[in-house]
């Protein structure tokens, strides 16, 4: 079990913080808003009303104990995700992970010691474009420009066949990482997972079937190909 802080409980922080507290793992979050810090109270393991800038507040709070914190400040207030950065950075928190609202703003937070910079709004807008040109394509991660991730039902011409008659990987270039169940998806489980895993790098004989997901990775040039057929 890990223990994480979430700074700034706006929709993406308080969606994180909810999560990780789901999990099964300490979150302690913070922010300036009563109202917000009282609504955290009730699904997070301690909830602080405090200043964000407040350098003495955050150590009295035990911040240098946890593993990761979470910068979500957002909207305006670029300058204040810029502070708490660097203040967390001088207390020592190995990992910091933090909200950027564009390029410029990410690379500033690196420079003052974010170890990773996320742009929620920029990926949610990459899935949005992504679900609307292939809607049989479920989700699509991008590794790197060059190779993807994506859950997608099956082309056609793959139903009834198994991988070793199909060739994937010599004829599409991509491979298939794991199948899932097609019925679950859209539906929360009690652990708070999407679709369950049925088969994690299924042999040569397994047939693929119409009510399923399949996991692919592969360069992001096969992946465009793939979506074709899909």
């Amino acid at each position: 079990m890990k223990q994480f802080a979430v700074i700034g409980l706006g929709r993406f922080g308080s969606s994180v913080a909810r999560k990780l507290s789901e999990k099964g793992h300490q979150v302690l979050a913070i922010d300036k808003d009563e109202e917000k810090v009282q609504e955290a109270s009730s699904y997070v393991t301690q909830s602080v009303e405090l200043d964000v800038g407040d350098e003495k507040g955050l150590r009295a709070i035990g911040i240098e104990g946890v593993d990761c914190v979470i910068v979500s400040i957002g909207g305006v207030n670029l300058q204040a995700s810029i502070l708490i950065t660097v203040i967390l950075k001088d207390i020592g928190i190995k990992e910091i992970i933090a909200k950027a609202a564009n390029e410029l703003h990410g690379k500033v937070l690196r420079k003052v010691g974010a170890t990773k910079v996320i742009f929620p709004e920029q990926e949610m807008g990459i899935r949005l474009a992504n679900s609307l040109v292939s809607p049989r394509i479920l989700e699509q991660i991008e590794l790197s420009q060059d190779y993807s991730i994506i859950e997608t039902l099956p082309p056609k011409e793959f139903i009834g066949k198994s991988l070793r008659k199909l060739e994937i990987r010599a004829r599409h270039g991509i491979t298939v990482i794991a199948i899932k169940e097609k019925k679950a998806l859209g539906s929360r489980k009690e652990d708070g997972e999407i679709s369950r895993v049925i088969n994690i790098l299924p042999e040569a004989d397994y047939v693929i079937k119409e009510d399923e997901v399949l996991v692919v990775i592969g360069g992001n040039k096969d992946i465009e190909k793939l979506k074709k057929k899909v």
